[in-house]
């Protein structure tokens, strides 16, 4: 079965069974901890419990190969726009000193440590070890948050998420916001994903065999390939929310009416036992990240990565 981004797929693991308000309270979470400062330590950590998670779903792991390549694209923008942006013309309150007869230089900060990693000298251009790292940090966090959200979309199915978006935000009926036409709205908004992505492949395979080419020549003549694309998908997501809007009025949808749930949920001691240790490992992330604060002598940290870690804690770039 071929799978992609957003779509569910009707397996039986433990994390398809899950009640659907744990889990999307428990995913959420973990999204929430990508973008505390964990650094690559943390990351590391983070991305096992992601992975095995994945694993317990039973979802294909050749999807994450392929969620891999708009990542590599992503890296790539990130690297380019970060490489120059250290160098010793930009910070005049940072010592330099050249290595490597004048290839590299080394930042020192404050006592003469280098904790801004080494500099690369390409002529009048310098590439800096901190860009490096600050593209791939980024990426990897792009990276995480995408497979959390595979895993929520595709184990859950859309009346599923629908029902858990709206006991999550139950309390804000006591101020009179419709939550559960919020819930409606974003259930339908993940619903959409795998189907435009399946008209976009279609559109393609049209296009193309009418002699349009989206893989080469220029790139201006990329983007008038992908203006004959783009009109297409614009055209037919509306006609599919059309569509939809008279499908829901004809079978007389009325979102302030009084609802009853058909389907209950249930939960189960395996759903309590997951939530609990991937909390867990949540607030053990957000501690590590924030220790070296409150703590004279942090614990967690002497486990990190002690180059990288610290280029990345010094630049203040997580």
């Amino acid at each position: 079965m071929r799978m992609v981004f957003g779509r569910y797929m009707p397996y039986n693991s433990t994390i398809h069974k899950m009640d659907p308000r744990v889990k999307l309270f428990m995913i959420v979470c973990l999204i929430i901890v990508v973008f505390f400062p964990v650094g690559f330590t943390g990351f590391a950590l983070l991305g096992v419990a992601i992975l095995a998670l994945y694993a317990v779903s039973h979802l294909n792991f050749k999807m994450l190969f392929k969620l891999l390549k708009p990542c590599i694209l992503i890296f790539i923008m990130l690297l380019l726009i970060n490489i120059f942006m250290l160098s010793p013309h930009t910070d005049n309150n940072i010592e330099w000193h050249s290595t490597g007869g004048g290839a590299f230089w080394a930042l020192d900060y404050g006592e003469g440590s280098s904790n801004f990693g080494y500099i690369f000298r390409w002529k009048s251009l310098y590439f800096s070890e901190r860009a490096a790292y600050r593209a791939i940090y980024m990426t990897i966090r792009i990276f995480l948050m995408i497979t959390l959200t595979t895993i929520l979309t595709g184990t859950t199915q859309p009346l599923e998420l629908t029902l858990a978006i709206e006991d999550l935000l139950w309390p804000l009926k006591l101020i009179g916001i419709p939550v559960y036409i919020f819930s409606t709205i974003i259930s339908i908004a993940l619903r959409m994903i795998p189907t435009l992505i399946d008209e976009a492949g279609r559109i393609m395979k049209a296009q193309s065999s009418r002699g349009i080419d989206f893989k080469n020549g220029k790139f201006k003549d990329k983007i008038k390939s992908m203006t004959s694309l783009i009109i297409p998908l614009l055209v037919s997501s509306f006609q599919k929310a059309e569509d939809l809007a008279y499908a829901m009025d004809s079978r007389g949808y009325n979102p302030h009416a009084k609802r009853t749930r058909y389907r209950q949920v249930q939960f189960r001691i395996i759903d309590w036992l997951i939530f609990v240790c991937y909390i867990a490992v949540a607030a053990l992330l957000i501690f590590y990240a924030f220790e070296s604060s409150f703590i004279d002598a942090p614990l967690f940290h002497r486990f990190e990565i002690p180059r990288i870690d610290r280029i990345l804690a010094m630049s203040k770039i997580q």
